[in-house]
């Protein structure tokens, strides 16, 4: 019997907590909820790189951009309006340059889960997650020679960032495995 040119639906994605057709929805609200409890529990944008895996385990690449754009929108409209950031061409700059680098990790996070074999989830969601995270610190780090901030790139800070984000990734794992065994959907939707 030949052998499918893709796998079934369920089998593509790492993250399968409601049916398919309800991934975008779902994935949207759950990255805007933690990204709006992170931007005010920790006034910067430390967890775009587990958002950036959460997305590209749960959705194609297209629907996961534009997920994570969505959260940085809300991240940085919270840091303008609640929190009262500077307006200035400085921190505008590098709000933008954050977009851009939890978008970069998201590609990189989809690049190496659709190209990582089936197999335990979690290591794959490990591997994709330093990738992802190395992503977004090398652009970061890159705006630096025209926007300033170097001294936000030492190896303490770097790895304490690394850490808050690789926690919200369990957390964000942990809410989909939870709405996954909850089923508040019903099984029949799942499958939909």
């Amino acid at each position: 019997m030949p052998r499918p040119i893709l796998p079934p639906l369920g089998d593509r994605f790492r993250l399968n907590p409601v049916a398919v057709r309800l991934a975008p929805l779902f994935g949207f609200a759950l990255l805007i909820v933690s990204c709006a409890l992170g931007s005010f529990a920790l006034a910067c944008a430390t967890l775009f790189a587990a958002c950036a895996v959460v997305a590209a385990a749960m959705l194609p690449l297209r629907p996961a951009l534009l997920v994570v754009t969505g959260a940085w929108l809300v991240n940085q409209g919270i840091g303008f309006g609640a929190l009262h950031y500077p307006i200035d061409p400085s921190t505008i700059a590098w709000g933008f340059v954050i977009g851009a680098a939890a978008l970069l990790s998201t590609a990189a996070a989809s690049t190496v889960l659709r190209r990582l074999p089936q197999g335990r989830t979690p290591l794959l969601l490990a591997i994709a997650f330093v990738a992802a995270y190395a992503v977004y610190e090398f652009a970061l780090l890159a705006a630096t020679p025209v926007l300033g901030g170097e001294g936000a790139f030492t190896a303490a800070i770097v790895t304490r960032i690394g850490l808050t984000s690789a926690i919200w990734l369990a957390g964000l794992v942990a809410a989909c495995e939870i709405v996954r065994l909850a089923d508040p959907f019903g099984r029949a939707m799942r499958n939909a």
